[in-house]
This record gives structure tokens, C-alpha cells and sequence, in this order.
């Protein structure tokens, strides 16, 4: 399906009011800027996939369900998009990222909670030279680095937008087929196991969070006070 088929078939899917929000997001900044805004999905419930239309609707997002946003309102406007998994250590967790190009360059747009791993300007020559930015800050609570591999470019534009874009079921399949997509490794292992570890006050921004959990707010109005805590981690 041609870009100009997939985008008509998309826009064909979407009420008046998701017609309204996808038809200002005209740019990827606007589009991250939008993103910054709602808060982040701590899946209170269980684990979730939200399609963009349940996005809308709940007015949370995490990674994934930013990324497919991000993706499907580039392919509004007629504009390639992909999507990037980054896959880390299995103590840490994954991180997934829209891609989309301007003038023959990577960016990225990033849904997250914390003050690393976030939006990429389109200055990257390369998908490999973006994914490889997010590499240094990558890293476990103790500091250890934790990237390990990430996706060659996931284009959407093999799944019909019905299936995603406005889906009521979460999207789980569609991550598994994410998963499996070709991955390349950051660096050999040798390079891998000479990493250093980041420093204190790297460490620091990693406790900054733009949207606190709510059950952390609920159990400190139920605990007593107490005069000493342990450092929050990195949900």
C-alpha cells in the first residue's frame, strides 16, 4: 500500500475529535510535546497495549502506547514512521521509540517518565547512531549499563491501521512481533563487559519523575512519618 493509500485508509478510521488531534500534530515536535503532556501509564490495572484510539481515550501513555501514537499520526500527515525497540538487560526494561526522518536524518519520539531516554533531534546520519545515543545513559539503579541490543527500523505499514490504530484489545501481539523483528547488538561482548559504571551524579537524574506513581502517593498518606526514607527507584 502506497503512503498515500495508507494514510487515507487511516484518516478514513478516525472519529471527528481524534480527526482534530492528529490534524494539529503536524510536526514530531508538536507531536512530543503532546506526549510530555499526558501522564505516564503505571498500568494500575495490569499490563496494557493501548491502541491510539484507547490513548485518547484514558489519557495515559507509556512507551509503547507513545510510540504507536506518534507513529500512527506521522502516517496521518503522509510521513514514513517507524518504530525502535531497545532491548536491555532482564533487570532493567525495554524502551521502544518512534522513528521519523527529515531531510535525510533520524529522530525520535519518546514517551517516558524520566529524564533520560527521551526525545532525539533528526541530526542522526543513521538508525544505529541514534539508538547508539541512548546507549551511556542506559543503566541499572546501581549503575550498571544495561542496553544490549535494539531493532533495525519496524515499519507499521505492514499491519492495515484497523488493526492497530484504532483497535479496542490491547496490542500484545503486535509487540511480540516487535520483539522478534532482527535486533543488532550495541557493541561486541567483549567491549560490553569493559563498561563503566555510570557516577553518582548520573545516578541522580534517574530518580527525577515527570509523573509520581500513584501508589506510592497513596501509601505515604497512609504510613506514619518517619524521619529517614530509602531512595525512590526507578519504576
Amino acid at each position: 500500500m502506497t503512503k498515500l493509500r495508507y494514510r487515507n485508509a487511516l484518516r478514513a478510521l478516525l472519529t471527528p475529535a481524534e480527526l482534530r488531534v492528529f490534524a494539529r500534530l503536524d510536526t514530531p515536535q508538536k507531536i512530543q510535546t503532546f506526549l510530555d503532556r499526558l501522564p505516564a501509564n503505571y498500568e494500575l490495572d495490569g499490563d496494557t497495549v493501548l491502541s491510539p484510539r484507547r490513548m485518547l481515550q484514558t489519557r495515559v501513555a507509556h512507551c509503547a502506547e507513545g510510540a504507536l501514537f506518534a507513529a500512527a499520526v506521522l502516517s496521518f500527515h503522509g510521513k514514513r514512521a517507524w518504530l525502535m525497540d531497545i532491548q536491555a538487560l532482564p533487570r532493567d526494561q525495554d524502551h521502544i521509540v518512534a522513528l521519523f526522518r527529515e531531510r535525510g536524518l533520524w529522530g525520535a519520539i519518546s514517551k517516558t517518565n524520566h529524564a533520560i531516554l527521551r526525545w532525539r533531534d533528526p541530526i542522526y546520519r543513521s538508525p544505529r547512531e541514534l539508538a547508539m545515543s541512548y546507549a551511556h545513559e542506559y543503566c541499572l539503579p546501581g549503575g550498571k549499563k544495561s542496553m544490549l541490543t535494539f531493532s533495525r527500523p519496524f515499519s507499521l505499514a505492514r499491519f492495515a491501521p484497523k488493526r492497530w490504530v484504532i483497535a479496542s484489545d490491547d496490542l500484545h501481539w503486535l509487540m511480540d512481533a516487535l520483539d522478534a523483528s532482527p535486533h543488532v547488538p550495541v557493541a561486541p561482548a567483549q567491549a560490553m563487559r569493559k563498561r563503566r559504571r555510570s557516577s553518582r551524579v548520573e545516578l541522580l537524574a534517574q530518580l527525577v519523575l515527570e509523573w509520581p506513581d500513584p501508589r506510592k502517593r497513596k501509601a505515604r498518606r497512609k504510613a506514619k512519618p518517619k524521619t529517614k526514607g530509602k531512595k525512590p527507584r526507578r519504576p
